[in-house]
């Protein structure tokens, strides 16, 4: 887990008609990695884009591309997403049948491994898959769409997983409903990893530094 807090804006939020910009002004604006919400209209309500479209502003930058698949089956498309660029694929605990095997596949195509949560997912969901994950994502909202408000409880199960990974390097994001006043809960639970969408991308490109300064200063205050 790195000691700074990483700010990971969503490009959900974004304008989808300008995608190439918005990387370069989110970059420029002091974004840590892009986090690319993939949805399939079946595991969630909501389709957004795949590997094209990743691949297509995969030469924007060199900053982590954050791929959260919120797709079913995940396992097929795998190789696809890994193609595109992405440096983390996250797939969804509630999505996998067998998660250990696609957890090592992820790490077998030199990515790293992420397993996401739903809000009513318990934390003993991923107990026996610890020693595979670079990354756990614990949702704050029901996945498939943004703008939704905070889910209080889940800064209970964060605490509880980080208490679970101990001493292992593995970051705890969080996505859903973040803004300065929940980016502080959430970090004083133990999550070092903030997506963000709206908070983010309101009031446009100018704004944007200024909307990542705020998430940043409110989490590692809260971190110490």
């Amino acid at each position: 887990m790195t000691a700074k807090t990483i700010i990971a804006p969503s490009l959900l939020a974004s304008d989808f008609s300008a995608l190439g910009e918005e990387v370069d002004a989110i970059i420029e604006a002091g974004a840590d990695w892009v986090h690319l919400d993939v949805m399939d209209g079946h595991f969630v309500p909501n389709i957004t884009f795949g590997p094209p479209v990743i691949a297509a502003i995969r030469d924007r930058t060199d900053k982590v591309f954050d791929c959260h698949l919120m797709i079913e089956p995940a396992d097929p498309y795998l190789a696809a997403f890994a193609q595109a660029g992405a440096d983390i694929i996250t797939v969804h605990a509630e999505a996998a049948t067998h998660l250990d095997r696609t957890l090592q596949a992820i790490a077998d195509m030199g990515k790293k491994a992420g397993v996401a949560l739903n809000p009513s997912t318990p934390a003993t969901a991923i107990e026996y898959v610890l020693d595979r994950l670079d990354l756990i994502l614990l949702m704050t909202v029901n996945p498939g769409f943004g703008g939704q408000a905070f889910i209080e409880p889940v800064v209970d199960k964060i605490a509880a997983v980080a208490a679970m990974i101990g001493d292992r390097p593995i970051d705890i994001e969080v996505d859903g409903g973040i803004t300065p006043d929940t980016a502080a809960k959430v970090a004083a639970a133990g999550a070092n990893v903030l997506v963000a969408g709206s908070s983010v991308f309101a009031g446009g490109p100018g704004a944007y530094a200024d909307n990542i300064s705020a998430l940043r200063a409110a989490a590692d205050n809260a971190r110490g």
